[in-house]
């Protein structure tokens, strides 16, 4: 009797022990590995930032962040692995992921089903919320809205009267091409090319002929820097110097790199969301990034934002689970270092004009 008195008094205490230090466990899905992989790294930096300044603050509910990383290097067989490794492993209860929309439409259908909420910092492909998954979100805009602003740009602004449309075949990349050459279509401007790269690839000096001989005004690519910098340089090494006009997914030093130097990127023009490094909502935030020797460029406050959103779900729902938290965040505003934001019933963003 003495020795049973002993061990439940010691099982008691265990389960005293962990339930004084249980974590909030949530996965960072990224290509952490890859071409993308400096996006990656923003996303996990945001991600461990947003953790340490809340977990300096008390944490949620009283109980510290924990990050996971689920490296899915922009393939979505990879990025399924991740998230099997991520629920059923390491028992996430959120996620912020993932970085490319090839990887974010697969990975999300195992969070769905295992009710886990996940936040994309940076995934656009419309399908991606269109589906009708209740616990996926987005802290980003749409491959629908970025073509429609380079359309309006290279019509309106740029003048041009034809463009060639490159596209690397990817599910972002070909998506927002296609939406980019419909809104260019509806303004009178037709493309003289439309063409697919394979991505990996990084001779493409046969389709820079074809531009060549197209006598397009301005090539449009709806693809990555990985690409991209192989791309413009061959444009300009042939002697084309028309407009190079892009996505989002170059916004990163990385394009330089990967073209060979700043000679050839110069005058690159990319869509991307007003610098969110200026806006007074995160400026706290950015001063702590350089302060630590890091520029938060790209999708690093996106990331960050998107943990602040988990967390005020958490915290609001009073609870970790999904369905809870997913409804509390459909139904509430939160403030995060992109100021205010709220999401419609299928997980986008809103306008303000929808508030």
């Amino acid at each position: 009797m003495h020795t049973v008195s002993i061990r439940l008094s010691l099982a008691m205490a265990v389960a005293f022990s962990a339930h004084a230090v249980a974590d909030i466990k949530i996965g960072v899905g990224a290509p952490f590995t890859g071409p993308n992989a400096a996006f990656g790294d923003q996303i996990w930096r945001g991600a461990a930032q947003a953790a340490a300044d809340i977990n300096a603050s008390g944490g949620v509910n009283g109980e510290k962040i924990v990050l996971v990383k689920g490296d899915d290097a922009c393939e979505p067989k990879q990025a399924v692995a991740a998230a099997n490794q991520m629920v059923n492993v390491e028992h996430v209860v959120g996620v912020i992921a993932h970085y490319c929309s090839s990887s974010a439409i697969p990975a999300t259908e195992i969070y769905d089903e295992a009710q886990i909420i996940a936040i994309t910092p940076a995934a656009s492909s419309p399908k991606l919320t269109e589906r009708g998954l209740p616990d996926v979100f987005r802290m980003s805009g749409r491959d629908d809205q970025q073509g429609q602003v380079a359309a309006d740009y290279i019509a309106q602004t740029l003048k041009a009267k034809s463009v060639a449309v490159i596209h690397d075949k990817d599910t972002f990349g070909q998506g927002v091409a296609d939406t980019t050459l419909l809104a260019l279509k509806k303004q009178g401007v037709p493309a003289v090319i439309y063409e697919g790269l394979t991505r990996g690839e990084k001779d493409f000096n046969a389709v820079v002929t074809k531009i060549r001989s197209s006598k397009a005004e301005v090539v449009y690519f709806g693809g990555c820097h990985p690409e991209a910098g192989p791309l413009v340089r061959q444009m300009r090494e042939q002697g084309s110097t028309i407009p190079f006009v892009t996505t989002d997914c170059t916004v990163t030093d990385q394009l330089v790199a990967t073209a060979g130097g700043k000679q050839y990127t110069k005058g690159v023009l990319m869509t991307f969301y007003p610098d969110p490094r200026k806006l007074a909502s995160g400026k706290d935030v950015v001063a702590k990034f350089r302060a630590a020797g890091y520029e938060p460029e790209s999708y690093t406050l996106f990331s960050y934002a998107s943990v602040q959103a988990l967390a005020a779900a958490f915290a609001g729902a009073g609870t970790t689970d999904g369905p809870k938290a997913s409804e509390w965040l459909k139904s509430h505003s939160v403030d995060t270092v992109l100021g205010s934001k709220s999401f419609t019933a299928q997980g986008d963003l809103k306008d303000r004009s929808e508030e």
